[in-house]
Protein backbone atom coordinates (compact mmCIF):
# COMPACT_ATOMS: atom_id res chain seq x y z
CA UNK A 1 0.00 0.00 0.00
CA UNK A 2 1.22 3.49 -0.93
CA UNK A 3 2.05 6.56 1.49
CA UNK A 4 -0.50 8.31 -0.06
CA UNK A 5 -3.48 5.55 0.29
CA UNK A 6 -2.43 5.39 4.15
CA UNK A 7 -2.92 8.99 4.46
CA UNK A 8 -6.11 9.00 2.62
CA UNK A 9 -7.19 5.97 4.73
CA UNK A 10 -6.66 7.81 7.87
CA UNK A 11 -9.19 11.33 6.58
CA UNK A 12 -11.80 8.73 5.39
CA UNK A 13 -11.82 6.57 8.16
CA UNK A 14 -11.41 9.35 11.53
CA UNK A 15 -10.29 6.90 13.55
CA UNK A 16 -11.26 7.05 17.39
CA UNK A 17 -7.93 6.76 19.54
CA UNK A 18 -7.12 5.96 22.99
CA UNK A 19 -4.31 7.90 24.39
CA UNK A 20 -2.72 6.76 27.93
CA UNK A 21 -0.20 9.44 27.42
CA UNK A 22 1.48 11.83 29.43
CA UNK A 23 0.58 14.84 31.00
CA UNK A 24 3.26 17.51 29.51
CA UNK A 25 1.75 16.91 25.78
CA UNK A 26 -1.57 15.70 26.32
CA UNK A 27 -3.34 19.22 24.42
CA UNK A 28 -1.08 18.73 21.59
CA UNK A 29 -1.29 14.99 21.09
CA UNK A 30 -5.16 15.74 20.98
CA UNK A 31 -4.48 18.11 18.59
CA UNK A 32 -2.42 16.36 16.21
CA UNK A 33 -4.74 13.61 15.83
CA UNK A 34 -7.51 15.76 15.30
CA UNK A 35 -5.58 17.56 12.73
CA UNK A 36 -4.76 14.04 10.64
CA UNK A 37 -8.22 13.68 10.53
CA UNK A 38 -8.81 11.36 13.75
CA UNK A 39 -10.10 11.59 17.22
CA UNK A 40 -8.78 11.27 20.88
CA UNK A 41 -9.96 9.89 24.13
CA UNK A 42 -7.74 10.30 26.95
CA UNK A 43 -8.37 7.76 30.04
CA UNK A 44 -6.31 6.97 32.23
CA UNK A 45 -7.98 5.56 35.31
CA UNK A 46 -8.22 1.63 35.53
CA UNK A 47 -11.69 1.79 36.28
CA UNK A 48 -12.80 2.69 32.86
CA UNK A 49 -9.58 1.60 30.63
CA UNK A 50 -10.87 -1.62 29.58
CA UNK A 51 -14.13 -0.07 28.84
CA UNK A 52 -12.92 3.12 26.59
CA UNK A 53 -10.35 0.89 25.08
CA UNK A 54 -12.82 -1.37 23.62
CA UNK A 55 -15.30 1.85 22.19
CA UNK A 56 -11.89 3.13 20.22
CA UNK A 57 -10.30 1.95 17.02
CA UNK A 58 -7.00 1.82 18.59
CA UNK A 59 -4.44 2.47 21.57
CA UNK A 60 -1.63 4.69 22.31
CA UNK A 61 0.23 4.12 25.65
CA UNK A 62 2.78 6.58 26.54
CA UNK A 63 5.50 6.18 29.31
CA UNK A 64 6.21 9.78 29.50
CA UNK A 65 4.97 10.60 32.69
CA UNK A 66 5.31 7.44 34.07
CA UNK A 67 3.29 6.59 37.49
CA UNK A 68 1.94 3.58 39.97
CA UNK A 69 -1.29 4.74 39.34
CA UNK A 70 -1.45 4.34 35.80
CA UNK A 71 0.51 1.57 34.93
CA UNK A 72 -2.36 -1.20 35.87
CA UNK A 73 -4.03 1.26 32.92
CA UNK A 74 -1.79 0.58 30.45
CA UNK A 75 -1.67 -2.98 30.93
CA UNK A 76 -5.43 -3.36 31.36
CA UNK A 77 -5.53 -1.36 28.04
CA UNK A 78 -3.40 -2.90 26.20
CA UNK A 79 -4.60 -6.33 26.76
CA UNK A 80 -8.03 -5.52 25.99
CA UNK A 81 -6.70 -4.21 22.70
CA UNK A 82 -5.26 -7.60 22.39
CA UNK A 83 -8.21 -9.32 22.86
CA UNK A 84 -10.44 -7.34 20.89
CA UNK A 85 -7.67 -7.21 17.26
CA UNK A 86 -7.42 -3.47 18.07
CA UNK A 87 -3.83 -1.95 16.50
CA UNK A 88 -2.09 -0.28 19.63
CA UNK A 89 1.42 1.98 19.64
CA UNK A 90 3.94 1.78 22.84
CA UNK A 91 6.01 4.84 22.83
CA UNK A 92 8.82 3.75 25.80
CA UNK A 93 9.89 7.42 26.68
CA UNK A 94 12.80 7.60 28.96
CA UNK A 95 13.31 3.96 29.07
CA UNK A 96 16.70 3.15 30.20
CA UNK A 97 16.65 6.46 32.47
CA UNK A 98 15.25 5.05 35.29
CA UNK A 99 14.55 1.30 36.49
CA UNK A 100 10.70 2.03 37.31
CA UNK A 101 10.10 3.53 33.20
CA UNK A 102 12.35 0.52 31.88
CA UNK A 103 10.73 -2.05 34.16
CA UNK A 104 7.43 -0.86 32.81
CA UNK A 105 8.43 -1.05 29.15
CA UNK A 106 9.34 -4.06 29.71
CA UNK A 107 6.59 -5.43 30.95
CA UNK A 108 4.38 -4.18 29.03
CA UNK A 109 5.99 -5.69 25.92
CA UNK A 110 6.06 -8.94 27.86
CA UNK A 111 2.33 -8.75 28.09
CA UNK A 112 1.14 -7.10 25.32
CA UNK A 113 1.57 -7.85 21.61
CA UNK A 114 1.92 -4.26 20.41
CA UNK A 115 1.17 -3.16 16.56
CA UNK A 116 4.05 -0.78 17.14
CA UNK A 117 6.64 0.36 19.08
CA UNK A 118 8.05 3.94 18.96
CA UNK A 119 10.78 5.05 20.07
CA UNK A 120 14.29 6.85 19.57
CA UNK A 121 17.62 4.60 19.36
CA UNK A 122 18.60 4.80 23.09
CA UNK A 123 15.29 3.97 23.81
CA UNK A 124 15.11 1.16 22.04
CA UNK A 125 18.36 0.32 23.15
CA UNK A 126 17.71 0.25 26.77
CA UNK A 127 14.59 -1.86 26.14
CA UNK A 128 17.52 -4.89 24.50
CA UNK A 129 19.36 -4.08 27.50
CA UNK A 130 21.73 -2.20 24.88
CA UNK A 131 22.36 1.17 26.35
CA UNK A 132 21.08 3.56 28.86
CA UNK A 133 19.07 6.67 28.03
CA UNK A 134 20.32 9.97 30.16
CA UNK A 135 16.55 11.19 29.87
CA UNK A 136 14.03 11.47 27.23
CA UNK A 137 16.73 12.29 24.04
CA UNK A 138 18.46 9.88 22.51
CA UNK A 139 21.97 10.11 23.58
CA UNK A 140 24.52 10.95 21.06
CA UNK A 141 26.56 7.83 21.31
CA UNK A 142 23.22 6.36 19.52
CA UNK A 143 22.60 8.64 16.80
CA UNK A 144 21.43 7.10 13.26
CA UNK A 145 24.31 8.60 10.82
CA UNK A 146 24.68 7.13 7.12
CA UNK A 147 28.04 5.71 8.35
CA UNK A 148 26.13 3.51 11.14
CA UNK A 149 22.89 3.15 8.63
CA UNK A 150 23.57 -0.33 7.85
CA UNK A 151 24.84 -1.86 11.81
CA UNK A 152 21.30 0.33 12.91
CA UNK A 153 18.81 -1.07 10.45
CA UNK A 154 20.20 -4.52 11.65
CA UNK A 155 19.44 -3.63 15.39
CA UNK A 156 16.27 -2.26 14.25
CA UNK A 157 15.36 -5.31 12.43
CA UNK A 158 16.03 -7.37 15.17
CA UNK A 159 13.95 -5.82 17.81
CA UNK A 160 11.04 -6.19 15.33
CA UNK A 161 11.47 -10.18 14.59
CA UNK A 162 11.81 -10.58 18.31
CA UNK A 163 8.97 -8.67 19.35
CA UNK A 164 6.47 -9.67 16.61
CA UNK A 165 6.01 -5.46 16.19
CA UNK A 166 6.85 -2.66 13.90
CA UNK A 167 9.67 -0.83 15.01
CA UNK A 168 9.48 2.86 14.51
CA UNK A 169 12.67 3.99 15.50
CA UNK A 170 13.34 7.85 15.25
CA UNK A 171 16.03 10.61 15.02
CA UNK A 172 18.37 12.05 12.06
CA UNK A 173 17.59 8.98 9.88
CA UNK A 174 14.42 7.32 11.25
CA UNK A 175 14.30 3.42 10.65
CA UNK A 176 10.85 1.92 10.39
CA UNK A 177 10.58 -1.71 10.05
CA UNK A 178 8.80 -5.15 10.24
CA UNK A 179 11.81 -7.23 11.00
CA UNK A 180 12.32 -7.62 6.82
CA UNK A 181 11.54 -4.50 4.65
CA UNK A 182 12.94 -1.62 6.02
CA UNK A 183 11.92 1.96 5.43
CA UNK A 184 14.67 4.73 6.07
CA UNK A 185 13.16 8.03 6.04
CA UNK A 186 15.56 11.64 6.21
CA UNK A 187 12.61 13.92 6.62
CA UNK A 188 12.44 16.55 9.25
CA UNK A 189 14.24 19.46 10.57
CA UNK A 190 16.66 18.69 13.75
CA UNK A 191 14.95 21.84 15.18
CA UNK A 192 11.75 19.83 16.30
CA UNK A 193 13.79 18.31 18.86
CA UNK A 194 13.34 21.68 20.58
CA UNK A 195 10.07 21.48 21.19
CA UNK A 196 8.68 19.50 23.60
CA UNK A 197 5.88 16.28 22.46
CA UNK A 198 6.87 16.11 19.05
CA UNK A 199 7.88 12.34 19.89
CA UNK A 200 4.49 11.99 21.56
CA UNK A 201 2.44 13.47 18.90
CA UNK A 202 3.94 11.41 16.49
CA UNK A 203 3.07 8.03 19.32
CA UNK A 204 -0.50 9.32 18.26
CA UNK A 205 -0.49 10.20 15.06
CA UNK A 206 0.95 6.41 14.13
CA UNK A 207 -1.91 4.98 16.13
CA UNK A 208 -4.31 6.37 13.82
CA UNK A 209 -2.21 5.28 10.81
CA UNK A 210 -2.51 1.80 11.77
CA UNK A 211 -5.92 1.83 13.05
CA UNK A 212 -7.49 3.26 9.76
CA UNK A 213 -4.44 1.12 7.58
CA UNK A 214 -4.97 -2.42 9.67
CA UNK A 215 -4.18 -4.23 7.23
CA UNK A 216 -0.62 -2.71 6.29
CA UNK A 217 1.07 -1.71 9.73
CA UNK A 218 4.34 -1.47 8.37
CA UNK A 219 3.57 1.00 5.10
CA UNK A 220 0.81 3.06 7.87
CA UNK A 221 4.24 3.44 10.43
CA UNK A 222 6.22 4.72 7.88
CA UNK A 223 3.47 7.16 6.19
CA UNK A 224 3.39 8.79 9.49
CA UNK A 225 6.42 8.96 10.27
CA UNK A 226 7.00 10.56 6.83
CA UNK A 227 3.99 12.83 7.25
CA UNK A 228 5.11 13.98 10.58
CA UNK A 229 8.95 14.89 9.30
CA UNK A 230 7.66 16.70 5.84
CA UNK A 231 5.41 18.64 8.74
CA UNK A 232 8.39 19.99 10.32
CA UNK A 233 10.05 20.88 7.16
CA UNK A 234 6.96 22.66 6.28
CA UNK A 235 6.46 24.06 9.76
CA UNK A 236 9.84 25.66 10.16
CA UNK A 237 10.18 27.21 6.45
CA UNK A 238 6.35 29.05 7.14
CA UNK A 239 7.98 30.56 10.43
CA UNK A 240 7.89 34.37 9.75
CA UNK A 241 10.59 36.60 11.79
CA UNK A 242 10.20 36.58 15.38
CA UNK A 243 8.57 33.66 15.31
CA UNK A 244 10.06 30.64 17.63
CA UNK A 245 9.49 27.59 19.31
CA UNK A 246 5.74 28.02 20.10
CA UNK A 247 4.72 29.40 16.75
CA UNK A 248 6.70 26.27 15.16
CA UNK A 249 4.96 23.82 17.47
CA UNK A 250 1.29 25.25 15.52
CA UNK A 251 3.05 25.61 12.00
CA UNK A 252 4.00 21.64 12.49
CA UNK A 253 0.32 21.13 13.18
CA UNK A 254 -0.97 23.00 10.76
CA UNK A 255 0.88 21.45 7.95
CA UNK A 256 -0.47 17.79 9.96
CA UNK A 257 -3.26 18.85 9.11
CA UNK A 258 -3.02 20.38 5.62
CA UNK A 259 -0.91 18.20 3.83
CA UNK A 260 -2.68 15.29 1.08
CA UNK A 261 -1.68 12.50 -0.56
CA UNK A 262 0.01 13.60 -3.32
CA UNK A 263 2.11 16.11 -1.25
CA UNK A 264 2.89 13.23 1.07
CA UNK A 265 3.95 10.82 -2.00
CA UNK A 266 6.22 13.49 -4.35
CA UNK A 267 8.19 15.14 -0.62
CA UNK A 268 8.81 12.57 1.33
CA UNK A 269 12.39 11.35 1.32
CA UNK A 270 12.04 8.31 2.17
CA UNK A 271 13.98 4.99 0.81
CA UNK A 272 13.46 1.06 1.45
CA UNK A 273 16.59 -0.81 2.09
Amino acid sequence: MSLEKCLENVRAAHPLIHCITNYVTVNDVANILLACGGSPIMADCPDEAEEITAVCGGLCVNIGTLNTATIPSMLLAGKKAGALGHPSVLDPVGAGASRLRTDTALSLLDQVRFTVVRGNMSEIKALERAGAARGVDADVADRVTEENLPAAAEFVRSFAKKHGCVAAVTGAIDLVTDGGKLYAIRSGRPEMSNITGTGCQLSALTAAYVTANPRNALEAAAAAVCLMGLAGEIGYNAMRPGEGNSSYRNHIIDAVCNIDGRTLKSEANCEII
